[in-house]
């Protein structure tokens, strides 16, 4: 009988301890669950990281490649500016001169033309509106045939290189002519 008592008890005692064991485990699962959730969350950041470090460098080559030429197409547009101004300066007239003027003319087209490949536009800017973006203000002068605010004359032109400014064109830009601005008294 006395075995028997032990046998009726020891269900009895193992209950609690089985509660105690399946309320540790419960607890060890969740906390296993909060580690693996906190994992997949670094792993989505770290491969979020990646992908941008990823598309950063990809960016980066582009833009070298793409303005790599940038210093060497900036020594050359001294070359432009002096094939233009000996040609300004040259009297097309002038029939001692003549082959070797369009000898220049030959040699700044094909000059032009192989900067263009390179994506090195001229700015010539002349009639178009003024845009300190892209043009550098050098003198404002009265005219009465353009509006306010128009590029007159150009002094130096400007260049870009794929977009990005490499020399701005220095302009002269036209303001209303004197007589034209209302006076004071006639403001009044």
């Amino acid at each position: 009988m006395a075995d028997e008592q032990t046998l009726d008890n020891q269900p009895e005692e193992l209950n609690p301890q089985v509660d105690d064991v399946s309320g540790e485990a419960e607890g060890r699962v969740g906390e296993l669950e909060n580690q693996l959730a906190e994992a997949k969350e670094q792993l989505l950041r770290a491969a979020a990281d990646v992908q941008n470090a990823r598309r950063r460098a990809e960016q980066d080559v582009e833009k070298a490649h793409k303005f790599a030429l940038e210093k060497f197409a900036n020594d050359l547009l001294p070359v432009v500016d002096s094939l233009e101004r000996g040609l300004e300066l040259s009297n097309a007239d002038d029939e001692s001169i003549k082959p070797m003027r369009e000898g220049m003319q030959l040699t700044l087209k094909m000059f032009l033309d192989t900067l263009e490949r390179f994506q090195v536009q001229q700015l010539n800017p002349v009639g178009e509106p003024f845009n300190p973006e892209h043009h550098q203000a050098m003198v404002m002068e009265e005219s009465a045939t353009m509006e306010p605010g128009s590029v007159l004359k150009v002094f130096q032109k400007g260049f870009t290189l794929s977009g990005r400014l490499l020399r701005p064109a220095m302009v002269v830009v036209s303001k209303a002519p004197a007589d034209a601005l209302p006076s004071i008294d006639e403001q009044a």
